[in-house]
């Protein structure tokens, strides 16, 4: 695998690449949805996923002291409501209400285990590297990365709903280098998006690891923009000299 060098700082995103190691997150309600039988179609839960994405966009649900079990259960009861509302899910409010539980609390099971994998990587490059989190998120992830032990190796927080700037725009890329205080070209950014992290973080000028893995499924993709790809996070260790 090829060596990064000349890297002083390195860029982490949070979402799909911190907590789930490349798999989007849509990818990893649906395995839940599956996994309680839930009787959706899958193009159904895609509608109310994106539907609750726009929701939590627009509107201020997620508080600062909510945990990422809290942002789970307000996820999915937007969902699930959703689909109700659509007659795309029987409208027996017992039911439906555990089966948003139910699949809030096994993602939420899920992202303990991926920690286990992902968290001593960024303990490790958070010795060598000065590091900053670039995230697109909705107020809380101070309180999230404290849930989850990964608070104190961050030196600084870009966090989109904070900032007013949202990826894909390279502003909030740019603002990340400047937290950082190195050249850009001695940045390494990380993610698991191409159109989100890969493509703004290269206009902005940094070095870039692609965490490939179970994505969306709509993006354009050219594997010669990032400088690596890899499909594990603990195998960018090896990719820095």
């Amino acid at each position: 695998m090829e060596k990064l060098t000349d890297i002083k700082g390195v860029i982490f995103d949070y979402g799909g690449t911190i907590d789930t190691n490349s798999r989007h997150w849509a990818e990893v309600l649906w395995g839940a949805y599956e996994a309680f039988q839930v009787p959706v179609s899958k193009p159904d839960f895609r509608e109310a996923y994106v539907y609750g994405e726009r929701t939590l966009a627009r509107v201020p649900l997620v508080k600062p002291e909510h945990d990422f079990h809290d942002v789970l259960r307000i996820k999915t009861g937007i969902q699930v409501g959703y689909l109700v509302e659509q007659g795309k899910l029987d409208k027996n409010e017992a039911e439906t209400k555990a089966y948003a539980v139910k699949v809030a609390d096994a993602c939420y099971r899920y992202v303990l285990d991926v920690l286990q994998r992902t968290r001593p990587v960024v303990k490790a490059l958070s010795e060598r590297y000065k590091l900053v989190l670039v995230s697109n998120f909705y107020g809380n992830i101070q309180t999230i990365l404290k849930d989850f032990q990964l608070y104190g190796f961050f030196s600084d927080i870009i966090e989109s709903s904070v900032v007013g700037v949202r990826k894909p725009d390279p502003a909030i890329y740019r603002l990340g280098v400047e937290a950082m205080g190195y050249p850009a070209e001695n940045v390494l950014v990380v993610g698991d998006s191409f159109s989100k992290d890969v493509v703004p973080a290269k206009k902005v000028g940094c070095k870039v690891a692609w965490l490939k893995g179970e994505g969306w499924g709509n993006e354009e993709i050219d594997e010669t923009l990032p400088d690596v790809v890899i499909t594990d996070l603990p195998q960018l260790l090896s990719c820095l000299s």
